[in-house]
């Protein structure tokens, strides 16, 4: 079972949950940038949540169906469509074999995610069949689709058929504004901003540049001031938001130079010595990736206890999810 690539959108790539436990190694995790929404569209189609999508960004890909599919497209708002007539997203459908998927213009949002019953088939690669094209790991071919490439699917769950028509309710459904609050947990080096520069830096709407993507999201605002040191650590750079090397984890808001922060994202570096604000918390770093050049973000702090109850939440919600399609097609 296969699908032909007809055009492959913009960057089109092949993502899982991702690639976990090698991050001290100097390995990100990759996978789905949104990752609610690539579970949510594996279980509309019967999937295990964990299995291999296609991630559209901003624009998506032609793809011709060689055989009878069941699937299943969320997050941002690229209305899919076959042969020209319109389906619904966070709904499953069928496409034919011989009938083409395509995507409207994207109206809300970033990326998009493509299920198909029985989870695109690429070879796993340390661990996870997820993308990372800075270094062609993983995915298809280590890199984004382009025309002509063949994608193949495993054999669909028995139960897919019968959730044809199975849809998310509307209240489970993630919304995209243009002007986005996002939580983040204050530490590693918030204390090298002055006070009233951090006080500055929750207070900023910060606009996303175009330098966002998978590696990490830039923001544009206002310049940020540090405190001054009397004498510089021994192997740390001489400017004052340089710091003794670290890991860092997804999330975390590097301060380079104290202009345009940057959130590292999937695909980011794993370690260096920018000092960084804060982290933002696992829940809402989908709604990091479905933001897009020129809309906003305002940063705001949460304790360590509200981000593991958010993230808590996020795990009912998918839970809540499951069970209602298993009862759907029961």
């Amino acid at each position: 079972m296969s699908v032909e690539v007809l055009h492959g959108g913009l960057s089109t790539t092949v993502q899982d949950a991702g690639r976990h436990g090698l991050y001290s190694l100097g390995v990100p995790p990759s996978g789905a940038m949104d990752d609610f929404s690539a579970r949510v569209a594996n279980l509309l189609v019967g999937n295990d949540e964990r299995a291999a999508v296609l991630e559209l960004t901003y624009m998506g890909p032609r793809l011709g169906f060689r055989y009878d599919a069941v699937v299943a497209v969320t997050g941002a708002n690229m209305p899919p469509g076959v042969d020209g007539s319109p389906r619904p997203g966070w709904e499953a459908f069928e496409v034919k074999a011989g009938e083409t998927l395509d995507f409207d213009y994207l109206r809300d949002g970033a990326r998009c995610y493509v299920a198909v019953a029985g989870g695109f088939d690429v070879p796993e690669v340390l661990g996870s069949r997820s993308t990372f094209a800075r270094v062609s790991l993983g995915g298809y071919q280590g890199r984004a689709l382009v025309t002509g490439d063949v994608l193949a699917w495993g054999a669909p769950p028995r139960r897919a058929r019968g959730l044809l028509g199975a849809r998310i309710d509307e209240a489970d459904r993630p919304r995209f504004p243009r002007a986005l609050e996002v939580r983040i947990v204050l530490g590693l080096y918030s204390h090298r901003l002055t006070p009233d520069s951090l006080a500055d830096f929750l207070a900023t709407d910060w606009t996303v540049t175009p330098s966002a993507d998978r590696v990490g999201y830039r923001y544009r605002g206002i310049e940020l001031e540090f405190v001054e040191r009397d004498e510089v650590p021994f192997g740390v750079g001489s400017s004052p938001w340089n710091t003794c090397s670290l890991n860092y984890p997804c999330g975390v808001i590097q301060l380079p130079g104290g202009v345009e922060p940057i959130v590292l994202m999937k695909d980011g570096v794993t370690g260096g010595n920018y000092a960084s604000v804060g982290t933002v918390i696992t829940a809402d770093l989908d709604r990091v990736a479905q933001s897009k050049t020129n809309e906003t973000t305002r940063f705001m702090p949460v304790s360590l206890d509200e981000a593991l109850e958010a993230r808590a939440a996020r795990r009912r919600s998918l839970s809540r999810i499951h069970d209602r399609l298993a009862g759907s097609r029961a």
